[in-house]
């Protein structure tokens, strides 16, 4: 799925649906009215627009997603190191980390990422 960005409305939606899937679309509108403070109008526009868009599916009246939130945050995050540091994941998490400390378990926790995404064995 290439189109996986999403608007900040969208993703608020996406966010209750992917913790409440599979919801009655009735039942996700009223969700969003007490959570988000949305009228009908608004989540049922961005349903169908989602829907539309492949994100997500509104079938019988039940909405499901189509997408993982993993796919979501994983485009989101590249596309961040992409545009404001050239590709760069070092740069990244140098700027992340700037002026900031890590605890002991963070940073093990950092570094066995390290080593699986290597293909190290931890």
């Amino acid at each position: 799925m290439e189109d996986c960005k999403l608007f900040d409305a969208e993703y608020r939606l996406m966010d209750l649906v992917w913790k409440h899937q599979p919801i009655n679309s009735t039942a996700l509108w009223k969700l969003c009215q007490a959570e988000l403070g949305w009228k009908k109008p608004t989540t049922f526009n961005l349903i169908r627009k989602l829907g539309e868009r492949g994100i997500l599916k509104n079938e019988n009246a039940t909405v499901t997603a189509l997408v993982e939130r993993e796919q979501v945050l994983r485009r989101e995050s590249e596309e961040v190191v992409e545009r404001s540091f050239g590709g760069s994941l070092p740069s990244f998490v140098a700027a992340f980390l700037s002026g900031k400390r890590l605890s002991h378990q963070e940073a093990e926790d950092l570094r066995r990422l390290i080593d699986e995404s290597e293909g190290h064995d931890v």
